[in-house]
């Protein structure tokens, strides 16, 4: 199978993470997937955000679950760019590519479960086009047990073999371990149980070069054009 090229919340290095000019940039640099992160808002949507506070990517201030959706859409993101909705983000992003949903935010696995059965339901899509990833064993753990369709990810800073046995634990299809973790041998040992190995975030052409040696499948980069 060829690498995935997969953009970082985007196109990070270009455009402000996470906004629609991010996801179009990403898809312009011929990206086989992009990342992004979603936390559930007071009024209950999917929201597009990294932190769990606007503070550092908007003129406001604030906890994303405490706020409205009218409240975070009225924020502006480098002085000209929305927050979106995951359904904001789909409708520029369509079937052009895979779509890497992190849940980061609290009890995001059922609203992202009801998300995905609409859309393959209803809008045609199937659940090879989403793959959900997480460090949050909970929201995994509800994932799997609510939706074992989905696709799940299991994000690692620090440990390939935990996220070895929480992909066995919750059926995941693939583990998504920080790229200073890897080596040939444990990406193919992962590789020989079943599961498929997608990094982050690698941006350096020396790491990138490193890493596609060990035949990983899929490399999340802020500058997908070097992959």
């Amino acid at each position: 199978m060829p690498l995935l090229k997969i953009g970082h919340r985007g196109a990070k290095a270009h455009a402000p993470e996470n906004t629609l000019a991010s996801f179009q940039k990403a898809l312009d640099l011929g990206v086989d997937g992009i990342e992004l992160d979603v936390h559930v808002c007071a009024t209950g949507e999917l929201v597009v955000i990294h932190d769990f506070t606007v503070d550092r990517t908007t003129n406001g201030s604030g906890e994303v679950h405490k706020m409205t959706l009218a409240e975070l859409k009225a924020l502006k993101v480098e002085g000209e760019h929305a927050i979106s909705t995951l359904d904001d983000v789909m409708e520029v992003v369509g079937k052009k590519c895979m779509v890497n949903i992190e849940m980061k935010g609290r009890h995001t696995a059922g609203p992202v479960s009801v998300f995905l059965k609409e859309y393959v339901k209803e809008r045609g899509y199937t659940y090879e086009d989403f793959i959900v990833s997480s460090f949050q064993r909970e929201e995994l753990q509800v994932m799997s047990e609510i939706n074992p369709d989905v696709h799940l990810g299991i994000l690692t800073q620090a440990s390939v073999t935990q996220a070895w046995q929480w992909a066995q634990e919750f059926r995941a299809a693939a583990i998504h371990p920080h790229f200073s973790l890897l080596t040939e041998s444990n990406v193919h040992k992962a590789q020989q149980a079943g599961y498929k190995v997608y990094t982050w975030t690698m941006n350096e052409p020396e790491d990138i070069a490193r890493i596609k040696l060990y035949n990983v499948d899929g490399i999340i980069s802020d500058y997908p054009e070097r992959l």
